[in-house]
C-alpha cells in the first residue's frame, strides 16, 4: 500500500498530535506531503523535516489546492463540512483519517472502543488486564497517543484504540477482534445534524469486528444492521446463561462474564454504577483478546481512574470534593451523578455549565429536581441549566462557583464539578478547567 502511495500526492491537513505522528510515519515510508494547517503558528510544526515534504500551507484552507490532491490525511479536529474539504471531496479526492491510514497498514489485533462517556477509562483498564494476563497491549488513539506513533513500537502486540465519533467519521478498514459503543447520548450537535447522524458515526466502530459488545440499556449502541457475532452488557442479570451483567447471591451483587462470576462488585477500585458498567465492558473486552480472569481481578480492584474523571480532589471536614470536569455533556453528568448520589449521606452540590455544544439542556431537568440538592451554573450556558432547579445560584466563573459551593457545603456534603458542557468558553481544554476547579477548592479551605 505504502509503494502505491509513493506515486500520489498526499496532503496531511492539521498539524495537532495525530497530524505530526501522521507526517513522520509517511516521511519513514518514502513519501513527501504537503501539509496544511489553518493556524498561522500550529505548535511543533517545526520540528518536523520540513525539506523532506512537498510545502508548508498555514492559515486558511484553499479549496483548489487541497482538490489537486489525490488523497487527504484529515485531523478529527477538522469538520468534514468545510467547505474547501466538500469541494475536495466533491472532486473526488479520497478522504481519510490517521486511524484509517493504521487499519490499512497494521497486521496486529486490535480492540476498538467508543461510546459517549467512559472511553478513557475502559481502554486504560483493558489496557492494564492485557499487560497483566502477559499480553504487551498499547492503548492508543482518542486516548492521548497517535496510533501511527504507537505502530512503532515493535513489541507491542495488541492495540487498544478509543476512537471518537471524528476519528470513526474517516475510518471503512479497521478490523478488530473485539469492540464497543459503550452509550450514546446527545454530543458534538455542533457538528452533527443529529442524534441519529451521531449515532451513525459511532456504529462505524462495529464494521469490520469479529465480536460486538453493546448496551443493552442503550438501543443506539445496539449493532447495525445486526447480525453480527454479538453480546449485550448490562448492570443486571444477563440474558442468558453466558451472558455478561450483574448477578445478585443472597444479598451481594457481582460482576457475571460470559458464564462465570468475575467478582464482588464491591471489589472495585472505583465507586459509582458508571464504573461498574466501564469494569464489566473492559473485562468483557479483555476476555475477548485472551486476558485470563486472575489479571481481572487485580486490575479492576486496584484501577485508580483517570484524572478530570469523578476524581476527588479533597475531603476537608467532611466534605469531599469531587472534579469530574471530563463531563462535557449531559450524559456523562447523569452519569456521574447516577453513580455518585447513593455514596452522599448530605447534600449533593453541582457545579455546572460551558459550551453546550448545542445539545438539549432540558434532559437533565428531572435529575436535577430529584437527585440534586443545590446547583450552581456558570459560563455560557449556565443559565439554560439554572432554569431547570429552583433556588438555582448562577455565578460568573468556576471560581466563584467554588466560593459559593463552600458557602453551602457542610459534613457528609459532596461538591461534584460536572459541567455537562465542553470548556471552551472560558478554558483550553476539560485538563484546564479541572486544575483550576482543583486550585480554587484549595484555596477556600486554607
Amino acid at each position: 500500500m505504502m509503494s502505491s502511495w509513493q506515486q500520489k500526492r498526499i496532503a496531511v491537513v492539521g498539524l495537532g498530535l495525530s497530524g505530526q505522528a501522521t507526517v513522520r510515519f509517511l516521511l519513514q515510508h518514502g513519501i513527501r506531503p504537503v501539509l496544511m494547517d489553518t493556524r498561522k503558528k500550529p505548535q511543533g510544526v517545526n520540528d518536523l523535516a520540513l525539506d523532506k515534504t512537498d510545502g508548508l500551507y498555514l492559515g486558511e484552507l484553499d479549496a483548489n489546492r487541497l482538490a489537486q490532491m489525490d488523497v487527504l490525511v484529515v485531523s478529527p479536529g477538522l469538520d468534514l463540512r468545510h467547505p474547501a474539504i466538500r469541494f475536495a471531496m466533491a472532486q473526488g479526492v479520497e478522504v481519510i483519517g490517521d486511524v484509517e491510514l493504521f487499519a490499512r497498514y497494521n497486521h496486529k489485533p486490535v480492540v476498538a472502543i467508543t461510546g459517549s462517556n467512559g472511553k478513557s477509562t475502559v481502554t486504560a483498564m483493558v489496557e492494564a488486564i492485557l499487560q497483566h494476563s502477559g499480553i504487551k497491549a498499547v492503548a492508543a488513539g482518542n486516548i492521548g497517543l497517535p496510533v501511527l506513533t504507537a505502530m512503532q513500537q515493535d513489541d507491542a502486540e495488541l492495540f487498544v484504540l478509543e476512537l471518537s465519533s471524528f476519528q470513526l467519521d474517516t475510518t471503512t478498514s479497521l478490523s478488530s477482534v473485539a469492540s464497543t459503543i459503550l452509550n450514546l447520548s446527545a454530543d458534538h450537535l455542533d457538528r452533527y445534524s443529529s442524534l441519529q447522524a451521531y449515532s451513525q458515526s459511532k456504529q462505524r466502530v462495529f464494521q469490520q469486528t469479529k465480536l460486538a459488545f453493546y448496551n443493552r440499556a442503550d438501543a443506539h449502541t445496539m449493532p447495525q444492521p445486526q447480525g453480527l457475532n454479538q453480546h449485550s452488557l448490562g448492570l443486571d442479570a444477563p440474558q442468558s446463561s453466558d451472558g455478561y451483567g450483574v448477578v445478585e447471591r443472597a444479598g451481594h451483587y457481582y460482576l457475571y462474564l460470559a458464564g462465570s462470576e468475575l467478582m464482588p462488585v464491591s471489589a472495585l477500585s472505583l465507586v459509582g454504577r458508571h464504573n461498574q458498567y466501564n469494569a464489566l465492558a473492559a473485562a468483557a473486552l479483555s476476555l475477548a483478546a485472551g486476558a485470563d480472569f486472575a489479571s481481572m481481578r487485580h486490575v479492576l480492584s486496584h484501577f485508580k481512574g483517570l484524572p478530570h474523571r469523578c476524581e476527588l480532589v479533597l475531603e476537608h471536614q467532611g466534605i469531599r470534593w469531587v472534579n469530574d470536569s471530563k463531563a462535557t455533556n449531559i450524559g456523562a453528568t447523569l452519569a456521574a451523578i447516577d453513580g455518585l448520589r447513593s455514596e452522599v449521606s448530605g447534600k449533593l452540590i453541582l457545579l455546572a455549565g460551558g459550551d453546550g455544544k448545542g445539545q438539549d439542556m432540558t434532559e437533565l431537568a428531572s435529575t436535577l429536581q430529584k437527585d440534586v440538592d443545590q446547583l450552581i451554573t456558570y459560563g455560557q450556558d449556565g443559565t439554560a441549566i439554572a432554569v431547570m432547579k429552583n433556588g438555582s445560584k448562577q455565578v460568573a466563573d468556576l471560581q466563584a462557583a467554588v466560593k459559593q459551593a463552600a458557602r453551602f457545603a457542610k459534613a457528609g456534603d459532596m461538591v461534584l464539578l460536572s459541567p455537562a458542557c465542553a470548556s471552551l468558553d472560558m478554558f483550553k481544554n476539560y485538563m484546564e478547567r479541572g486544575e483550576r476547579f482543583a486550585e480554587a477548592v484549595r484555596e477556600v479551605v486554607r
